[in-house]
C-alpha cells in the first residue's frame, strides 16, 4: 500500500497569502504546503482522505486518473471545499463513493446541495454515492477494511482512519485511550501538529508527541502544519527518532 501526502499544511496553506513570516518566504520546497490530504493506493485502487481547496492541483500533480472514493474526516472547508472537482472522475466513472459520519453528510448536503440532489439535477454537476459510517463499525474500501477512529477538534467530532497498518489522524485536539487502542502499534501513523504554542482545537507539537508515545507506531509523520511550527529542516533535526515532518509529495510504503 502506498501513501502519498498530497498536502500537509493547515487551513491557510503555506505560504499564507500576504504573509511576511520567514517560513512563508522560505525557498525550501518542503516549507510550501497545500491543504492536508493523503492518497492511498494499492492494486488498482485509489482512495483519498479529504479533498480540500487544492484537490484539483493535487490530482493533476500526481496524475490520478481514477478515484475509487473519498473518506472525510470532518466538514471544515480545508477538508471538503474541493468536492466539486470530482467532476472529471464522475464523468468517466459515474457516482463517486464518499464516506463520512452523519454530521459531515448533513453539512455537505447543505453546502453542495447540487451534488447531493436526488432529482432536478443540473446536467453538469457531479454525483456521489453516500456511505454514512459510524464509530466502532468498520467498512470496506476496495478489498480493505477501514476502521473509524473518533477524536475531537475542540468540540467537533472528527474521524481518523486505520487502513491496514496505516493510521491517519488530523485536526485532533483530544482522543480517548479507547480510540488509541484501535491504532496502537501501527507501522505508519500520520497525525496533526499545528505549531509550538498550544491551540484550542489542534494538537501542538508537544501534545502530538505525547499521543505518538501512547500509540507507539513504527514511524510517525506530523502533518496539518502551520508556518508557526518553524522551518521544515530545523524542526526535523529536533524530533525524536522515528518521528518526522511530512511534506507535500512525500510517498511512504506500508
Amino acid at each position: 500500500m502506498k501513501i502519498t501526502f498530497l498536502g500537509t499544511g493547515t487551513s491557510q496553506g503555506i505560504p499564507v497569502i500576504g504573509s511576511n513570516h520567514p517560513v512563508c518566504l522560505s525557498k525550501n520546497p518542503k516549507d510550501k504546503r497545500l491543504r492536508v490530504s493523503v492518497l492511498i493506493s494499492w492494486k488498482d485502487y485509489n482512495f483519498v482522505i479529504d479533498c480540500g481547496p487544492d484537490f484539483r492541483q493535487q490530482m493533476l500533480t500526481h496524475k490520478v486518473v481514477k478515484l475509487d472514493g473519498i473518506l472525510f474526516t470532518h466538514e471544515h472547508a480545508d477538508h471538503t471545499a474541493g468536492i466539486d472537482d470530482i467532476r472529471p472522475f464522475f464523468f468517466r466513472q459515474g457516482d463517486i463513493p464518499v464516506y463520512a459520519h452523519q454530521d459531515v453528510i448533513h453539512s455537505l448536503k447543505r453546502r453542495f446541495d447540487y451534488i447531493f440532489a436526488d432529482e432536478n439535477r443540473y446536467p453538469g454537476a457531479p454525483a456521489v454515492k453516500v456511505n454514512t459510517i459510524k464509530n466502532n463499525e468498520s467498512f470496506l474500501i476496495g478489498d480493505k477494511q477501514a476502521i473509524p477512529i473518533e477524536a475531537f477538534h475542540n468540540r467537533l467530532k472528527v474521524y481518523g482512519y486505520r487502513i491496514g497498518d496505516f493510521a491517519y489522524l488530523t485536526d485532533v485536539k483530544t482522543i480517548s485511550d479507547r480510540e488509541i487502542n484501535k491504532i496502537k502499534g501501527v507501522k505508519v501513523l500520520s497525525i496533526n501538529a499545528l505549531r509550538i504554542e498550544p491551540h484550542h482545537s489542534h494538537l501542538n507539537l508537544e501534545e502530538a508527541l505525547e499521543v505518538i508515545d501512547k500509540i507507539n507506531p513504527g514511524i510517525a509523520y506530523l502533518s496539518h502544519i502551520s508556518h508557526y511550527l518553524g522551518f521544515h529542516d530545523e524542526v526535523e533535526k529536533k524530533l525524536p527518532k522515528k518521528v518526522h515532518l511530512a511534506y507535500d509529495n512525500l510517498v511512504v510504503s506500508v
